[in-house]
């Protein structure tokens, strides 16, 4: 569970490999010397917490975390369930929803195979882009039988910031609890209005493709938070920054782990968020959603 003294980014990927479906080395994050140190400076930064939603058939590798823990420390909070189309394996389209839902309870409650790690988060369950296919619907209904059964959170993948609002009105018919849904990648397009009515909903929104401005800019981010800020809905907001290419780490050229502490936080500080704002959005909703 969450270590509540320290920062959490609520949607991250410490192992992870989608170069089989994209055709590209780039994607397949498993650079372990490098990934540990990242680890070791978010620990020294206070970032106590990672929300790991790397799931079956996206490259999850409990053996490679277990070690991250063990060497650095860093807590780390493992996810069950099933991405998106075109990331899913053959066998799933043949599986009821209740059957889905059983292979996810039995990763939280009994563990993940091959380790001594839980699940304690459903997901990243998601979308495809401006398109929610039956058989993501399906993966939706089994997290929400798997949310009844364990209690645990369910956190969402939005494929570019698209049907964030057909996720949660399905959720909402399968009667989930909304304080305990978390709509993923919220932050690439201008969609302020959909936010909002998200927010409404009850559940909670991730701003957590931090530092991948060739999608949407920081700065229109900022914006956006601030926009959120000026009308007191920081409350339910969590920030993270969705590492998944060998190439996002620091020492292959890339921003790293520690960009969102380092350099994106003292922007929210310069632009009027305040300190206690940002705690809350890196600290007291992570532990409120993931405890």
């Amino acid at each position: 569970m969450i270590d509540p003294d320290g920062y959490t980014y609520c949607h991250e990927h410490l192992h992870i490999d989608l170069s089989p479906q994209k055709g590209d080395l780039d994607c397949r994050l498993d650079q372990y010397a490098l990934i540990k140190s990242e680890m070791d400076a978010l620990v020294e930064r206070g970032v106590y917490n990672i929300v790991e939603v790397t799931n079956s058939f996206m490259g999850r590798n409990p053996q490679f975390i277990e070690s991250l823990i063990s060497d650095t420390g860093i807590n780390v909070l493992l996810s069950t369930g099933y991405y998106i189309e075109g990331f899913f394996p053959p066998e799933i389209y043949t599986k009821s929803a209740r059957a889905i839902s059983q292979e996810m309870i039995r990763e939280i409650v009994v563990g993940v195979e091959g380790s001594s790690l839980k699940a304690s988060v459903i997901g990243e369950v998601g979308s495809s882009e401006n398109a929610f296919t039956e058989m993501e619907q399906k993966v939706f209904e089994a997290a929400a039988m798997a949310h009844y059964e364990t209690g645990r959170p369910i956190s969402t993948h939005q494929s570019m910031s698209t049907m964030g609002r057909q996720q949660i009105e399905l959720l909402q018919r399968f009667g989930v609890d909304m304080e305990r849904v978390t709509v993923g990648h919220c932050d690439l397009k201008d969609n302020l209005d959909d936010i909002l009515w998200l927010l409404d909903q009850g559940c909670y929104v991730q701003f957590d493709t931090i530092g991948k401005n060739s999608y949407y800019p920081d700065s229109r981010r900022i914006e956006m938070l601030k926009a959120l800020s000026e009308r007191g809905r920081l409350n339910q907001v969590m920030l993270s920054m969705d590492i998944t290419r060998r190439s996002h780490l620091q020492q292959n050229g890339g921003l790293g782990f520690c960009y969102l502490v380092d350099s994106f936080v003292p922007q929210l500080l310069a632009h009027g968020i305040s300190p206690a704002e940002v705690d809350t959005m890196l600290k007291h909703n992570p532990y409120t959603v993931f405890q």
